[in-house]
């Protein structure tokens, strides 16, 4: 037969379990994944190619044509 001191200190450990277990979601979560990597909008990966000289002035304003992105001035 179990006496009270065993059963007490089974369930305070699953307590404590859950407490750590609530905390670290409560602490986590707003942080997001990092592993998983916002994506980009095609006028950023636009702007990127050229600021890397990959695309020409007017390759970069030609595309922008192509996906229908006009200068917001």
């Amino acid at each position: 037969m179990h006496s009270i001191d065993e059963s007490f200190w089974g369930m305070h450990l699953i307590w404590w379990v859950l407490w750590i277990f609530f905390l670290i979601w409560i602490f986590l979560i707003p942080f997001g994944n990092p592993r998983k990597k916002r994506q980009e909008s095609p006028l950023e990966i636009l702007k990127k190619r050229f600021a890397k000289g990959e695309i020409s002035k007017e390759e970069f304003e030609e595309k922008k044509k192509i996906l229908g992105i006009t200068d917001s001035k």
